[in-house]
């Protein structure tokens, strides 16, 4: 039985196996503000999500660019009988040659794709619990594309795990941090001296330093620098940049100024010096996990000196040194991700039918992902897609 098949058999039965489910109830909300209460409820210590799906991350990118894409919000949230929110799926439904699809909210700009849950509720999901949470969606959506999904974060098991899946189209390279382990634990000392023999370049720069973005005066200067360097980057690697996409600059603004504790909803590390900015490398955090979502150098002759290496260097330390366990550079398997990164989260792609024309869309969306899976780990295919990108711009 094919995967879609599989899904949409067992879906078909909730309706009879949902009296079991500890859900009591699943409401679809089409609004941000309407379950923003919830919402920042399964955000709290103790709950399961990445940060890739905060409130303030994704209202951000529904406001930016989902609205621009006519991606409408559509979010759903289980309760129990108490009311209780259990679990809440930040998705958003598009509508494409008469085929509603509903899928996480993001776009390209998020590395997990995962609900938030309750933690106690996760752990003990079975597929009972899952069938009542898809029984109600089937009168609005035909096909859930839930795709880059971790299969765990932090140790526990993603409840979506329990879905028929295939690989996800990219891997995400991974460091795994020692939890006080010496720094040859993170990096090797001879990559160690490698960098240092580099950096003494840069230090020779009159306000050479590494540094953490905090105000937004500051923040706002190296954004308006990336937003100068990136597209030069981008265009130099022949590569399409999705940066100058409609709304996403303001996203990325609004998102990097947003405060979220002590930091903010991407936090923007940097090298610099009186002359320029040398290297910076933005991403999200929660206090176990760093995952980078943007990154560029400079134009300029310091370029030779991987300033780019020299930051991440700064980076895994920082956060080892906060006992964080785990960092990872996105998806891609580019070459400096594997000078850091020693293995790969295990991430998958799930498309779960809900109606007869939900069928044969998901057999679709699963063989055009496998496909793009088997050009991406055959590097024969890669160069040749790549050059018929670039061919046709």
């Amino acid at each position: 039985m094919t995967m879609a098949a599989a899904v949409q058999s067992r879906t078909a039965e909730s309706p009879a196996r949902s009296k079991a489910s500890r859900i009591g109830h699943v409401d679809v909300v089409r609004d941000l503000a309407e379950a923003e209460a919830a919402w920042r409820a399964l955000e709290e210590p103790g709950h399961l999500s990445t940060p890739y799906q905060r409130f303030d991350f994704l209202a951000s990118w529904q406001r930016s660019v989902g609205e621009r894409e006519g991606a409408r919000p559509f979010i759903v949230i289980a309760r129990d009988a108490e009311a209780r929110p259990l679990a809440l799926l930040p998705l958003a439904l598009r509508q494409s040659h008469g085929v509603r699809t509903a899928c996480f909210m993001g776009g390209k700009h998020t590395t997990f794709n995962m609900g938030l849950w309750n933690a106690e509720f996760a752990a003990h999901a079975v597929a009972t619990d899952i069938d009542a949470l898809f029984a109600p969606l089937r009168d609005q959506v035909d096909v859930l594309a839930l795709t880059q999904q971790p299969k765990r974060w932090h140790d526990q098991q993603n409840p979506f795990a329990l879905l028929p899946q295939q690989s996800a189209i990219n891997g995400c390279p991974l460091l795994t941090i020692e939890p006080d382990g010496p720094p040859a634990s993170r990096i090797s000392n001879s990559f160690r001296r490698r960098l240092k023999s580099k950096e003494k370049k840069l230090q020779a720069l009159a306000g050479y330093r590494y540094h953490l973005a905090t105000t937004d005066a500051d923040i706002a200067r190296l954004l308006d620098w990336f937003f100068r360097v990136k597209p030069a980057r981008m265009a130099e690697q022949k590569l399409p940049d999705v940066f100058a996409e409609p709304g996403v600059e303001q996203f990325i603004r609004n998102a990097c100024l947003a405060p979220r504790g002590e930091g903010r909803i991407i936090d923007i590390h940097v090298l610099e010096c009186q002359e320029e900015v040398i290297a910076i490398f933005a991403g999200v955090a929660d206090g176990q996990r760093f995952s980078s979502m943007f990154n560029t150098y400079t134009m300029s002759e310091h370029a030779r000196y991987s300033p780019g290496l020299i930051l991440m260097r700064y980076i895994i330390d920082r956060y080892a040194e906060r006992g964080y366990r785990s960092l990872d550079l996105g998806i891609g398997s580019d070459d400096y991700k594997r000078m850091f990164c020693k293995s790969d989260e295990d991430i998958f792609d799930s498309f779960v039918p809900l109606t007869s024309r939900g069928k044969l869309a998901a057999m679709a969306m699963s063989s055009l992902n496998h496909g793009k899976r088997l050009v991406k780990q055959n590097q024969m295919l890669f160069d040749l897609a790549r050059r018929l990108r670039q061919a046709f711009g």
